[in-house]
């Protein structure tokens, strides 16, 4: 319960001015009662008690809707202390709904109340009547986690005044406070426990050393298109970390179509040459298929054995193509996150490439490391993330960013709009159709939800099928399919067989469809601003004007605001910084995915001076005292291990 953190909190220790109260605002406020409540019944089942009162600026009501029972609560003279909503209805100021108490009183007002996370059956004061046992009789039993010596350093409040004021807080300062000491030992505890993942994942941080061969520039003239100066730049950041001995842990940013895949190629190439293998894992079958078919041409040129290993092989397939790579007989091995099953060997792994490392965790790396014998890895993401983040998420990776798209890409034409243009958004599907183009449209679920009011794929695909594009040829892909059928489905969009593919974000990640020019997003606030603008780098890959179509039902201002980022930027990077800002990290990343726990208190974006420091004192106590084995610093490894349980904990030192 003590480490059940406030969402957020209400000042009711300021009090106001009627008067002087903003209108639509909530104000606490001291007033005298002036006369009896009266009850009103505008209609059936409905009833509103006024009661008159006055304070030092003016005149105005209590308002209460279907609460009769409270008007013998209020006596001609009595002095309460309220805080509610301002309203004005006419001439008349109204406070509506309020929490009142008697002024001798003194519990929830006149204070700063804090907000909790609620469930059915729970209300805020039934978790404050819990928190007050919980605190009074809980807190001198915290000891601190934080040595002494940080303490000092940075005037840290006691473990004990944090939590005290976190749930009571005395006044605002004390709460910063309390809420800088609590986040300051969360992010410490987080990020000494992912150095310590990574230490204990890479041990010997030898590695390979490759050869260096003029094939590689052979390789990169014979390619069909010419690399961009940011390709050509991360291309030399990698051949200088293969020709040393020390283990490569680099990763790739690039923003949608930044030409990601052709860099792992490369670089692949250059390992297989040298005599070792590589592999690339791809988040889903779909995508690691695509690579596959991309790829497998350009090595077969060059005499280099290449082959897909993903769920849906036959066992009989799966064998023959396992048989094969413990031989050595495989040269490039892509596939899905099967390849880090176990059973299966490599002869000579040498590079491991992971693309869209958001969805593979710290555990599933260090997996992959031991596969061979310390091989170089690679990360690839499509969401761009700022660098004190990446220290995080990444901490040991050297970053390269490629900032820079092919030439000749159009920029995609974004537009938000309310369902009530959704038929003349339709009646624009139609006639790029007709001009020979193909439609993607997403959809936030699968099958109708009774308890989410949206709109599911199955729904849409039933109407669109049926009825608005009835003469065109409509498909639908969802996640619930098997890989068959939706590669299936997939390959006859690609093949033009389809004009238009109905589908949940299963098509989110590097599908490739140069034909087809429109993303169609219903419910759109509903994703994330980077899964957004994921979805619409699906478009605008060939030489057609591309349009990205959101379909916003929400009329809340944040949800404005977020099209209206979409519209304005086609930039990766400010759009992942304007959804942690907006979100949080969590959603955005996918923590659990990512090998990060949940945090109860800090947010890696906007606590992100605390991160700063937090990272100077973790990368000190790594150096000084590595398994964290010095008396001041054992909490600290007890705590870690707490944060952990669940995302890796058997990778730090016991």
């Amino acid at each position: 319960m003590l480490k059940f953190f406030p969402k957020e909190y209400e000042d009711r220790s300021r009090f106001s001015l009627l008067k002087e109260s903003p209108i639509g605002e909530k104000a606490s406020l001291e007033v005298e009662i002036l006369g009896s409540g009266q009850i009103l019944k505008p209609r059936k089942n409905m009833s509103i008690l006024k009661v008159p009162f006055k304070d030092n600026s003016g005149q105005g009501y209590l308002t209460f809707f279907n609460q009769e029972y409270l008007k013998n609560k209020f006596n001609i003279g009595d002095i309460f202390k309220i805080h509610g909503k301002i309203n004005k209805i006419g001439m008349e100021l109204q406070v509506t709904n309020p929490i009142f108490e008697k002024k001798e009183l003194n519990s929830n007002l006149g204070r700063i109340i804090p907000l909790y996370s609620l469930t059915k059956g729970l209300t805020n004061n039934d978790i404050l009547k819990i928190m007050t046992i919980a605190v009074k009789e809980n807190v001198d039993l915290l000891q601190e986690n934080l040595p002494l010596y940080m303490m000092h350093k940075y005037n840290l409040m006691s473990i004990k005044d944090s939590i005290k004021n976190i749930h009571y807080p005395i006044n605002s300062e004390k709460l910063k406070q309390a809420q800088n000491r609590l986040k300051f030992e969360e992010l410490l505890i987080l990020q000494l426990g992912l150095f310590m993942i990574k230490s204990s994942s890479t041990t010997d941080n030898k590695g390979i050393s490759f050869c260096k061969f003029k094939d590689t520039k052979k390789m990169i003239n014979s390619l069909s298109f010419k690399l961009t100066n940011a390709q050509t730049r991360v291309i030399e950041e990698i051949e200088k970390d293969m020709d040393s001995d020390k283990q490569m842990n680099r990763l790739i940013q690039g923003d949608v179509g930044s030409g990601k895949t052709i860099i792992a190629a490369i670089a692949m190439f250059k390992c297989v040459k040298s005599g070792y293998q590589s592999a690339m894992l791809a988040p889903t079958e779909i995508l690691a298929t695509q690579h596959f078919k991309s790829l497998e041409p350009i090595f077969d040129e060059w005499g280099i054995k290449c082959e897909l290993l993903i769920g849906s092989l036959t066992p009989k397939n799966k064998a023959k193509v396992l048989e094969k790579l413990k031989n050595g007989e495989i040269d490039i091995l892509i596939g899905t996150h099967a390849i880090i099953q176990e059973g299966i060997e490599f002869d000579r792994l040498g590079l491991a490439i992971t693309d869209e490392q958001h969805r593979f965790g710290v555990k599933q790396r260090a997996i992959l490391n031991k596969k061979g014998n310390n091989p170089d890895i690679i990360v690839m993401t499509a969401t761009p993330i700022p660098r004190t983040l990446a220290l995080i998420l990444y901490g040991d990776l050297d970053i390269s960013i490629i900032d820079e798209l092919p030439p000749g890409r159009k920029e995609i034409e974004t537009f938000a709009i309310g369902p009530n243009m959704i038929e003349r958004m339709n009646g624009f599907i139609k006639k790029q159709i007709l001009e020979g183009r193909q439609a993607y449209i997403v959809c936030p679920l699968i099958e109708e939800s009774e308890s989410l009011n949206l709109n599911s794929a199955q729904e849409i695909y039933t109407e669109l099928k049926d009825n608005t594009f009835k003469e065109f040829k409509v498909g639908l892909l969802h996640g619930k399919m098997n890989s068959k059928e939706k590669d299936e489905i997939m390959q006859m969009f690609k093949n033009k067989n389809l004009d238009i593919l109905i589908s949940t974000t299963v098509i989110e990640v590097g599908v490739n469809v140069p034909n087809a020019n429109i993303m169609t997003i219903y419910n759109s606030e509903r994703f994330g601003l980077a899964q957004l603008h994921q979805l619409r780098g699906r478009v605008g890959r060939g030489e057609y004007q591309s349009y990205c179509i959101l379909i916003n039902y929400s009329k809340n201002k944040i949800a404005r605001e977020r099209m209206r980022i979409l519209q304005d930027s086609t930039d990766g990077f400010k759009i992942s910084e304007k959804d942690l800002e907006i979100r949080g990290p969590g959603e955005f990343f996918g923590t659990r995915q990512h090998g990060l726990p949940e945090l109860k208190i800090a947010n890696l974006f906007t606590d992100i001076r605390i991160l700063k420091i937090v990272q100077k004192e973790a990368l000190e106590i790594m150096r000084i005292d590595p398994n964290l084995e010095r008396l001041e610093h054992q909490k600290l490894k007890i705590e870690i291990k707490n944060m952990f349980k669940d995302v890796g904990e058997d990778l730090i030192l016991n």
